[in-house]
């Protein structure tokens, strides 16, 4: 049965088709025969209890400054939709926040992937703190004598924002770096919100594996080797995707968190993991799935539509 699937997004003319998740859903969608409507959040509105969009009809095409075509954007009740996908990049603020509210009021009976009362509740650095076992040591505070008495007994940390993504604001401070005191007022100035400070691990060097779960299940990973001359192994900040294989450590990690995934109705999740750490569970916006699938040929896309469409 064709489906009719909303997706808010960053608007389709910014994205690079060659290593975007979104675009790769939309493309088995399509192939599915999924009728297809893209909005960008900042089109989403509800009136009198009715959630709704100014969408645009959507076909992809696998062609590089050629992969879209919109339709004219026509006002549309967001529950007539059978599925709704919440893409847009973070950070998680409060529009992000609002959102959810809002796509709140429609599910379940337009699914909603992820669940937005979930996604809300979840932020992605905290959520991950519900298995402390499984992390490096992790500090989230705004007071910066905290993050001093960390920092003397850790000696390498990493600093970066709460709700940041993509590796923006990340910051590697080496034993004996002078720049703390400086930083922390950067941060200060700049964040609200606390900040979050953990143990350095030199594991990263070898690379950051993002692993997708679908339905709680690892189906497919990627590892994220950083420069050189970069602490940060984010794609977006310069790291170098390449083919890996899931070890029984990152297997066991994945089994743990499973059941949590399930539960919070957490159909398709990244998780980053060093050496023998998860630092994050990513339940906004995960990425990774065109690299798996050029690099091993797992259709990740299809596996996801596949639980999908038994929930349909």
């Amino acid at each position: 049965m064709a489906l009719k699937v909303a997706i808010q997004m960053d608007h389709i003319s910014t994205i690079n088709i060659a290593g975007d998740t979104s675009f790769a859903l939309s493309l088995e969608a399509q192939k599915r025969g999924h009728e297809l409507y893209h909005y960008t959040p900042d089109r989403l509105s509800m009136r009198d209890g009715e959630v709704y969009a100014q969408i645009e009809r959507l076909e992809v095409r696998d062609i590089k400054g050629d992969h879209y075509t919109l339709g004219e954007p026509e006002r549309h009740d967001l529950s007539e939709m059978d599925v709704v996908l919440i893409r847009q990049d973070p950070p998680f603020d409060m529009n992000y926040i609002t959102n959810t509210f809002l796509l709140e009021r429609i599910h379940p009976r337009t699914l909603v992937i992820n669940d937005p009362s979930w996604v809300r509740n979840s932020p992605e650095k905290i959520f991950v703190t519900e298995f402390a076992d499984l992390m490096p040591e992790t500090l989230i505070t705004k007071d910066p004598q905290e993050v001093i008495k960390f920092r003397k007994e850790f000696g390498d940390i990493i600093l970066k924002p709460l709700y940041g993504n993509g590796g923006a604001g990340i910051f590697h401070l080496a034993d004996g770096d002078r720049n703390l005191s400086s930083l922390l007022e950067m941060f200060g100035q700049m964040f609200r919100e606390p900040f979050i400070v953990q143990r350095y691990l030199k594991d990263v060097r070898a690379g950051d594996k993002r692993i997708i779960l679908v339905d709680g299940e690892p189906v497919g990973a990627i590892n994220r080797v950083p420069s050189d001359t970069d602490a940060r192994s984010n794609m977006h900040a310069g790291g170098r995707p390449e083919p890996t294989k899931l070890t029984t450590r990152e297997r066991e990690i994945c089994e743990r968190i499973g059941p949590a995934l399930r539960e919070r109705g957490f159909i398709f999740v990244g998780i980053d993991v060093i050496g023998d750490y998860i630092t994050e569970i990513n339940v906004t916006s995960p990425t990774g799935i065109r690299e798996i699938e050029r690099f091993d040929g797992t259709n990740v896309a299809a596996i996801f539509w596949d639980a999908v469409e038994a929930r349909r």
